[in-house]
């Protein structure tokens, strides 16, 4: 009796190890597909995440080939191409409810600026439709961006220690006439900046960004270009 007593209890101590290997392995994927519904919720369109890793032993996560398209009245057209985002935080920083990142690799392979049938773009009427905050000094808060993280997880933003940018190809469509398609091949590898702590901090990469994707985005807003990396600073934050 006490044999057989002794081998289900090593049976079931097995299969409890199984569901615990088994849970731990899925949940990247669980958690992929939670986000993946979040970000449809949050933004009204489809995204496909390749993988999600998130690190039990470091504090890691990364999601590869992450993708999102376009709502309905913009064709159901990619919008995102995002090959990388590679995270890496301070897990006693959280643990004070402060968001200090270590390290942060961003890889934006595509992004695609698209013109529907009733002359709305996707990007502009995403991105512009809300004013952007002023800011008149060190004491003015926290950037949009900044201040949006902070009320929606509860986390104080605390720096990016460094920051790896790469960006690859801009495209614009126009779904009533295809003669305006155009591509801008902008081709920034490893832009590495340090100590990152608001939008002022990535000036540098705006100013780049101006210089390579020359008039794409001023021509689509009717605008001439002007001011350096001053309009992509703006759209930055």
């Amino acid at each position: 009796m006490i044999k057989f007593f002794i081998r289900w209890a090593f049976r079931l101590f097995v299969l409890a190890l199984v569901l615990v290997v088994v849970a731990v392995l899925s949940l990247d994927s669980v958690m992929r597909v939670i986000m993946e519904h979040r970000i449809r919720a949050q933004t009204g369109m489809d995204a496909e995440i390749g993988r999600l890793s998130i690190g039990l032993l470091e504090p890691r996560v990364e999601i590869l080939d992450l993708k999102l398209y376009n709502p309905p009245d913009f064709g159901g057209t990619p919008f995102l191409n995002i090959p990388e985002i590679h995270v890496e935080y301070d897990r006693a920083a959280l643990a004070r409810s402060r968001l200090h990142l270590t390290l942060v690799r961003f890889n934006l392979g595509e992004l695609d600026i698209v013109k529907n049938e009733q002359g709305q773009t996707n990007l502009f009427g995403l991105v512009l439709g809300a004013p952007l905050q002023k800011s008149s000094g060190p004491g003015a808060g926290p950037s949009p961006a900044v201040a949006q993280l902070q009320s929606q997880t509860g986390l104080t933003f605390q720096a990016i220690d460094v920051l790896n940018v790469s960006i690859g190809t801009f495209k614009y469509i126009d779904l009533k006439d295809s003669r305006h398609n155009r591509t801008q091949k902008i081709g920034i590898d490893n832009y590495v900046m340090k100590n990152v702590k608001g939008p002022a901090d990535l000036a540098g990469l705006a100013f780049l960004l101006a210089l390579r994707s020359g008039d794409f985005f001023p021509s689509l807003m009717g605008e001439k270009p002007a001011g350096g990396g001053l309009e992509l600073l703006k759209l930055l934050q």
